[in-house]
């Protein structure tokens, strides 16, 4: 038969068997290479006439291999864009020696493998496709025509001194914080930011960080790389409780829009934490998560405002603009800046043409116009999901909605882990309220999910949340 096998432009082979004949063969050896994940959805295929030339067959046999795969669903065949692998095409688990797990009977319900969702509602992410391209690209235009040659050099490790100086200025009109741009250190991304606090805060000789019971285990993670150990704050009806802290160095907590409940800091819990800290010298690390973005109340300010000497704001471009441009930000107090910037590193480390542009962008009005735009179209989003859950899964209670890009929907006991099992296999990215929950907490256990709502892209936001009702109770 010729060549007995066909190279596809990726590292594949294709082995068509003779048994059944060879459009049956050839059928036979697309398929598996389908269903096992060897050709990926959307690949795009060799022509008839090529793939025939390479394995040495009639033309006409490969074409009919192809249709009979259209016909089936794996392949897709257009005018002008050839054959391709049809997307949301999921591969069959491989067994034992490579061999495809194959279901027992075709007859049976088929349910979707785990892999790339076709839905994501995991929170922490804005909606990418909203991101300003066109002001972004002029302002970035305008920023790099009227900066200085020598902001092209190392630059100063705090950052450029136009996005600090903007930063002072805004965060002081929109945010309530008291800051000076000397006192700016701009970092890549949060993570980055906390980095550096946990270096400093191991190298002055700390132990241990308190946490809230609920957050982001990556943030745990990277005090515990330091060498910190964290130890969660109980969380009841009022929230995080910062009334009696622990013996610990610092604190870190989200106390404009807590993460995941979506809870602010209750006034008398902010004063107490604000105590501890001017009692004992602790430091309160603000992650001021979603701070931006709020609906039904009046914006909850800094805590920073409070005592600027005790706490460390930690602000993002990520979820106002994208998380790709790797921006974020902190405020210090005095004693804090040489060794953050020690910790940091010598040189500006982060990116200085979005720096500038980002400067540009603040000081313009772009950025509190795009804000605006954003907490407009996510407010309609979480509108859209309140009224939709209220009709089709009304045992579902929606909290933590007033401010931020996520809800939390308080579930029925016990039934979380298996409606987090059925959106997974549904093609639905989702998180339950157990996924965010530290593993020392001693705070009882709620079964909830944690939507996050502003993550799809427009086009694909009515399709998460049918995909969301579908597996509700």
């Amino acid at each position: 038969m010729g060549k007995p096998w066909a190279t596809f432009g990726v590292d594949l082979h294709l082995e068509p068997s003779g048994a059944g004949g060879l459009r049956r063969g050839l059928t036979d050896a697309l398929r598996d290479a389908v269903r096992g994940g060897r050709l990926a959805p959307g690949t795009r295929l060799p022509s008839s006439r090529t793939l025939a030339a390479d394995l040495g067959i009639a033309r006409n046999t490969v074409a009919e291999a192809y249709g009979d795969l259209v016909a089936e669903g794996w392949l897709t065949a257009r005018q002008g864009s050839g054959t391709r692998v049809a997307m949301g095409v999921p591969p069959t688990p491989f067994g034992q020696w490579g061999r495809a797990v194959v279901p027992p009977s075709d007859t049976a319900p088929r349910r979707r493998a785990p892999g790339r969702p076709t839905h994501n509602l995991v929170p922490g992410t804005p909606d990418l496709a909203a991101f300003p391209r066109a002001e972004w690209l002029k302002t970035a235009r305008r920023a790099l025509t009227a900066a200085p040659s020598d902001a092209l050099g190392y630059g100063d490790p705090r950052g450029r001194p136009e996005l600090r100086t903007a930063l002072a200025g805004y965060l002081s009109r929109a945010r309530g914080v008291r800051a000076a741009p000397d006192g700016i250190l701009i970092c890549a991304g949060f993570s980055h930011g906390l980095r550096i606090l946990g270096t400093v805060l191991r190298a002055r000789g700390a132990h241990t960080a308190a946490v809230e019971s609920y957050g982001l285990s990556v943030h745990w993670d990277l005090l515990t790389a330091a060498g910190l150990t964290t130890t969660p704050l109980p969380y009841d009806a009022r929230a995080t409780d910062t009334r009696e802290l622990p013996d610990a160095a610092a604190v870190l907590l989200t106390p404009a829009h807590q993460f995941p409940m979506g809870t602010p800091l209750r006034a008398d819990r902010r004063a107490a934490v604000v105590d501890w800290a001017r009692r004992t010298g602790g430091l309160v690390l603000e992650d001021d998560y979603d701070g931006e973005f709020r609906y039904d109340r009046q914006p909850v300010g800094a805590l920073q405002g409070l005592d600027p000497d005790h706490v460390v704001y930690l602000g993002t471009a990520s979820k106002s603009l994208a998380p790709g441009l790797r921006l974020a930000w902190m405020v210090l107090p005095p004693s804090l800046m040489e060794e953050c910037v020690a910790a940091k590193g010598l040189v500006d480390n982060c990116g200085v043409l979005d720096q500038l542009t980002l400067a540009e962008f603040i000081t313009s009005g772009a950025y509190d116009r795009h804000v605006r735009s954003a907490r407009l179209r996510y407010r309609r989003r979480r509108d859209t999901l309140v009224t939709a859950l209220a009709a089709r899964a009304p045992e579902v209670r929606v909290t933590g909605i007033a401010a931020g890009l996520h809800a939390v929907l308080r579930l029925p006991p016990g039934t979380e882990p298996s409606i987090v099992q059925a959106a997974a296999w549904q093609g639905l990215a989702l998180h339950g309220l157990a996924f965010y929950r530290h593993a020392q907490a001693t705070t009882e256990p709620l079964d909830a999910l944690v939507v996050g709502y502003g993550t799809p892209p427009d086009h694909a936001w009515a399709g998460a949340l049918e995909a969301l009702c579908r597996v509700l109770p």
